[in-house]
């Protein structure tokens, strides 16, 4: 345990960084993602971005899910509107980037204002599966609308910084990464609000709730409208880093991608959302290049995706099995243990 941190004022318990321990890592960890881009090829960029688009849905899908305990599984549906809203506006207006993230997440917001709806009748598995017929309905609107390109799609232009093109992975990460930070920063502070308590007493019993005078419907839709902001923002992202969105970019899968990243990153958890997004991004990458150094030749080479797919499965199960609770209660652990070591009889 941390000793020497009394709060003497309501400030100080407020403080999203209240020690000088945590504010000195933290401006390492800042420096840290300043000079990545510097130090770093652009495989690694790619990554790097990669991480961050997925860091900041699934920050959003915890606000749902690990906080209010909602389950969603149409997280890229509302990713696709982000994407798209990002697409038609650069394409067709030629609108500056900031608007067009913000307008982006406005959409999925909405999307998910319309969505959350049955929450207050429904909840658990069924209400997932009101989900997942929101994303087959937004994935049929994307395919058949001409407007969004139909099943061909949209390409999108590079978005532009004061006439420069942001067109190269190195050039990108500096939209990608402040944004992501920002975003992270935002539903860390929301936490310490009243708001975030709410949900938090809606998770964790919400007739209990209702009976202290929560209103149920309006913190579930915004719930449900912050999760899907953050969505919206992240397809946007997503759209400006791979230059073309369709409708095929934005599968069931990948709602189900988002849900395990907080589940094994640890559910109501901040850091959870991005341990988990690191590790259901990475483990994947690193396998490839593990399994694919192994002496697969011929015939055989058909294996090397399966058992790449089988092993980080087999991963995924095993650690919830050992650690249900999430990487961020093994961070905890070890920042306990750092703590209490010298003290060890």
């Amino acid at each position: 345990m941390r000793i020497a941190t009394a709060k003497q004022n309501y400030i100080a318990d407020e403080a999203l960084f209240d020690t000088a321990t945590q504010r000195v890592w933290m401006a390492l960890f800042g420096l840290a993602l300043v000079a990545y881009p510097f130090l770093a090829n652009d495989y690694w960029l790619y990554l790097a971005c990669l991480v961050a688009i997925h860091t900041a849905s699934a920050t959003g899908l915890n606000i749902l899910t690990g906080y209010t305990g909602l389950v969603s599984l149409g997280q890229a549906a509302f990713m696709g509107l982000g994407a798209y809203t990002v697409a038609v506006l650069e394409q067709r207006y030629g609108t500056p980037f900031l608007l067009n993230l913000v307008v982006a997440g406005v959409v999925a917001m909405l999307g998910g204002l319309i969505v959350g709806i049955p929450s207050l009748r429904v909840k658990g598995l069924y209400l997932a599966i009101v989900t997942i017929a929101a994303s087959f309905i937004v994935h049929f609107v994307f395919g058949n609308l001409e407007f969004t390109g139909g099943s061909g799609g949209m390409t999108v232009p590079p978005p532009s910084f004061f006439g420069v093109a942001l067109d190269t992975s190195f050039k990108i990460y500096w939209l990608i990464v402040p944004v992501t930070v920002l975003m992270v920063l935002g539903a860390a502070n929301l936490f310490r609000t009243r708001i975030g308590r709410a949900f938090i007493a809606i998770r964790d019993r919400d007739i209990s709730a209702e009976v202290l005078g929560i209103p149920l419907l309006r913190y579930k839709l915004l719930s449900f409208g912050l999760s899907s902001f953050y969505a919206g923002v992240a397809g946007g992202l997503w759209a400006y880093f791979f230059r073309v969105v369709t409708p095929e970019s934005f599968p069931l899968i990948l709602s189900i991608f988002f849900l395990a990243a907080i589940i094994v990153g640890g559910m109501g958890s901040i850091l959870g959302a991005i341990l988990g997004a690191v590790f259901m991004t990475m483990v994947p990458e690193i396998l490839r290049v593990v399994i694919g150094a192994l002496p697969f030749e011929g015939d055989t080479l058909r294996f090397v995706s399966p058992v790449r797919t089988i092993v980080f499965g087999l991963l995924i199960v095993v650690f919830l099995i050992f650690e249900p609770q999430g990487l961020a209660e093994m961070w905890r652990r070890v920042r306990r243990f750092f703590h209490l070591w010298p003290f060890r009889n």
